[in-house]
């Protein structure tokens, strides 16, 4: 019949467009942790794709749309690893895991470098950069909150800040081979997140199997 819409076509092909998007993503990606940013072309993309070059803009009308939606999709994946990090029995040291991530750590870097060049990066690196930080001191109050422990004279941002800075910093100078107190910290970091989660933890209400069930019917509710 004529002007009949083939929807399994339209499908199939609307799979195969995000699935062609998602692969030149992991290729751009992966350009960067090897390379760096100047490795990232359309050619060098789409042969570590093993597309053809033409595809690259059809997806992507630049290289700077291409690098925003790096940006993006990364974020979208921290979101999910914090969210994860906030329900978690350890937050703190849940979030100081994402915070030292080798691999993310060293995206971060190239992107900021990127960033001194070109202009719709660093906007969108510092609004997903912002968007992280609340969260991040969000799961940091509740925490605070949930153990009773007060931090007198110490800001929260400002310990959020050094605990973000404390730990990618650690990672940075590992990669050029320094060492020089990085124990320290380390041993630091770690006694005070086990001193705040013992505390929320011996604070927090004892589970019952009728509070445990009440909370599942909500849940589904």
């Amino acid at each position: 019949m004529k002007g009949r819409i083939n929807v399994s076509s339209d499908r199939r092909l609307g799979i195969e467009s995000a699935e062609n998007r998602g692969v030149l993503l992991d290729a751009a990606e992966q350009l960067m942790r090897e390379e760096g940013y100047a490795a990232v072309t359309s050619r060098r993309v789409a042969a570590k794709a093993g597309l053809k070059p033409q595809l690259v803009h059809y997806y992507f009308r630049t290289m700077d749309d291409l690098f925003l939606e790096l940006i993006r999709r990364g974020a979208e994946h921290m979101r999910v690893r914090l969210a994860r990090a906030l329900e978690s029995s350890e937050p703190l040291r849940a979030v100081w895991e994402i915070c030292s991530d080798s691999q993310i750590t060293a995206l971060t870097w190239e992107f900021m470098a990127l960033a001194n060049h070109r202009k719709s990066v660093r906007a969108e690196i510092a609004r997903q950069g912002e968007e992280f930080r609340a969260l991040h001191l969000q799961a940091l109050a509740r925490t605070l909150q949930e153990s009773g422990v007060r931090l007198k004279g110490w800001p929260l941002p400002a310990v959020m800040f050094l605990m973000e800075a404390g730990a990618r910093i650690l990672v940075i100078e590992q990669s050029l081979g320094m060492s020089t107190g990085h124990a320290e910290m380390l041993a630091v970091a770690k006694k005070y997140q086990r001193l705040l989660e013992r505390a929320r933890k011996a604070r927090k209400p004892k589970s019952s199997p009728a509070a445990d069930a009440h909370r599942r019917r909500r849940s589904a509710a």
